[in-house]
């Protein structure tokens, strides 16, 4: 698959038509931000950035991506997308920062030509992996300080499942059950059984066994077995197959009081968690945990809060988004040989000229507002101050390799940084106010 063939056909006939008319070579700034965030979320955070920069260097157009072009573009276009490589700048929010509507999150500057044609690139990552990223951060709040798995690969295709891996990873989860996600990004590989290895014991059942009926302890003690046997005691068994108090107790049997942990995927999670906690102390596993999984979500896993859960498995809900399957993120274009342009369409406003953001704090640290401000006007505040915008990109160059460990430092950063309401699962306002200063009249 082509890196270059993820774009949109208009991308390419607009580059066809610019390049006729001699507009091709305009400087431009193409600037990406969100008009507004999705229903009942009151931040964002940045991701896809890192992907989005090595995806830049893949970006060409070899023999075999040219040839279905030739059936729409001109020779004049073939010969300039044969010999393209990005040479522009590229500015923008660290991957892992927060965002609010307004938020210049990436600024592309560079001749209209090669700035158009990253349009889709551009927006297919950040939306994806933002989504993912921001949907993560509120169940890594919600969690407060224990461990989530991501385990939704199942639920989503089979390549945005290594990127939402990534993704929840930077938003603070723990590890990935997807082995391309540790291979790619060192995302650490986590998983162990599923009901699938329990009932492929049940070889041997005389009739009239049934799930609940006699030979059940024998079938689950047998799978059970075999996977300590494989994998050592600080395993983590399957415990609600069949029934999850005889499941606990068979778990114990085989692996005795030093097992690992017990996971629980399905029925009333709190309910159960307490009973099979106080089950688990009577029977001197005390340091056993419980893993609860089964369509976990940011409100559910804060509805268990209360409860002796020490981890979460996450699957649909991370990988979709939680209900916002896109940031809404746009690329505008903004500024045209130096001097702003701006659309007015209802509810699709952008404001022109390249931008910068500074994000304005309290002396104790809790952020207040945001300003974006005209590249060419630099701000002074009185308050406690942060820059928001750095350079990615140079003359085509890539600065710096992504680091996800400083990612995921930033967004438990931003999330201690927010004014407690910010952190609300309730729908309201964004955490704090976004405000563009105009470009002063020259």
């Amino acid at each position: 698959m082509s890196a270059a063939l993820l774009t949109d056909k208009y991308e390419l006939t607009m580059l066809a038509a610019a390049l006729r008319d001699g507009t091709a070579g305009r400087r431009t700034t193409f600037e990406v931000f969100a008009r507004r965030l999705p229903d009942g979320r009151r931040y964002g955070v940045v991701a896809g950035t890192g992907r989005l920069l090595e995806a830049l260097g893949e970006f060409v157009f070899d023999d075999e991506a040219l040839a279905p072009l030739a059936a729409f573009l001109d020779s004049n276009t073939l010969d300039y997308l044969r010999d393209f490589r990005f040479g522009g700048d590229i500015d923008g929010y660290p991957e892992g920062e927060l965002y609010f509507p307004g938020s210049p999150v990436l600024s592309v500057t560079g001749s209209f030509a090669e700035c158009v044609l990253l349009e889709t690139l551009a927006l297919s990552i950040l939306n994806h992996d933002s989504a993912i990223a921001s949907a993560a951060a509120r169940m890594a709040s919600a969690a407060a300080g224990r461990p989530l798995i991501e385990m939704g690969s199942r639920r989503t295709h089979e390549y945005a499942a290594v990127a939402a891996a990534r993704a929840a990873y930077l938003a603070g989860f723990t590890g990935t059950s997807n082995l391309e996600a540790n291979r790619r990004y060192g995302v650490p590989a986590i998983g162990t059984s599923a009901h699938a290895f329990t009932m492929l014991h049940t070889t041997g059942a005389v009739p009239g066994d049934g799930p609940l009926g006699r030979g059940t302890d024998e079938w689950e003690r047998a799978a059970f077995r075999a996977q300590v046997d494989a994998l050592g005691i600080a395993t983590t068994l399957l415990v609600d197959t069949y029934d999850v108090t005889a499941g606990v107790a068979n778990a114990i049997a085989v692996a005795g009081t030093g097992l690992g942990a017990v996971r629980i995927d399905s029925g009333d999670l709190g309910v159960l968690a307490r009973r099979v906690r106080t089950q688990l102390d009577e029977l001197g596993a005390t340091g056993t945990q419980i893993v609860v999984s089964g369509d976990l979500d940011e409100y559910s896993i804060a509805a268990l809060r209360a409860d002796p859960v020490d981890s979460y498995g996450v699957g649909t809900s991370v990988v979709t988004g939680s209900g916002a399957p896109t940031a809404s993120m746009v690329y505008k274009l903004v500024e045209v040989d130096g001097l702003p342009v701006e659309k007015r369409s209802s509810r699709k406003e952008s404001h022109g000229g390249r931008k910068s953001a500074l994000r304005l704090s309290r002396p104790t640290g809790t952020v207040t507002e945001e300003l974006i401000h005209p590249v060419s006007q630099p701000l002074e505040v009185a308050e406690p101050a942060r820059v928001l915008t750095v350079p990615l990109v140079r003359g085509g160059q890539v600065l710096a390799a992504p680091d996800l460990a400083a990612a995921r430092a930033r967004v438990a950063e931003g999330l201690r940084s927010l004014p407690w309401e910010g952190l609300a699962l309730s729908a309201g306002e964004p955490a704090i106010p976004t405000r563009q200063v105009p470009v002063r009249a020259r």
